[in-house]
């Protein structure tokens, strides 16, 4: 079972040449079929824990979230979540320290007030983002956890999927364009279609880090 895994842009880019053309497809049954595919792709990855993270972060987060007067994530859910993106991505050791070495008021604090911002478009991705090892993505994960119907997970196979927005950046501006994409693309779709959804049916249809594979 792998624990780590990295993916090259040039592997990218080859992988998301051999799949699926997803995105302009208007057919509501491919991309059902694609968000149905998801356990199955996570299952089918080979990487220790990643099913039960996984389980975790779609199923046990959004409800604690939800649940609290003033919502938020506490340090030991923030740990969680870097494991759980880190699982389904690239596996960054130093992030994790780095994450793990948070101030635990200071987690709550920072995350009530950006999951206050809820629905600007940036801002709670930004907050989060002041916190040790977080970036962009760790921090969409967060705000994805809280308001689904708003922000999508930030992840690379998924955005390679998205025609015009260019190599990937892990920057605030790029995430802004993707998030933008995958909510109009809800839109779209209509049926109650969230933006988060739209990333993980794409996500599936990748096939994962696994590729073809999965």
């Amino acid at each position: 079972m792998r624990s780590e895994h990295r993916l090259a842009g040039n592997t990218v880019r080859m992988q998301i040449g051999r799949m699926p053309d997803l995105w302009n497809s208007t057919s509501q049954r491919n991309w059902r079929d694609a968000l149905d595919r998801y356990e199955e792709v996570i299952a089918r990855q080979g990487v220790t824990k990643l099913a039960e993270r996984d389980a975790w972060y779609r199923n046990e987060l959004p409800k604690a979230i939800a649940t609290r007067a003033k919502p938020h994530v506490t340090l030991t859910e923030l740990v969680r979540l870097t494991e759980w993106k880190m699982s389904r991505g690239e596996w960054r050791a130093r992030n994790l320290v780095l994450v793990r070495g948070n101030d635990a008021p200071t987690v709550v604090a920072t995350t009530t007030a950006a999951l206050s911002m809820i629905p600007h478009p940036t801002k709670p991705i930004s907050e989060i983002a002041k916190l040790d090892g977080v970036g962009p993505a760790t921090a969409s994960a967060v705000a994805a956890a809280a308001a689904p119907e708003t922000y999508p997970f930030f992840d690379e196979l998924v955005a390679a999927q998205i025609p015009g927005l260019g190599t990937v950046a892990w920057t605030l501006g790029y995430y802004a364009k993707y998030a933008a994409a995958l909510r109009e693309m809800a839109r779209q779709l209509g049926n109650d279609w969230t933006p988060a959804e739209i990333e993980r049916a794409l996500w599936a249809n990748s096939g994962g880090k696994a590729g073809s594979a999965a």
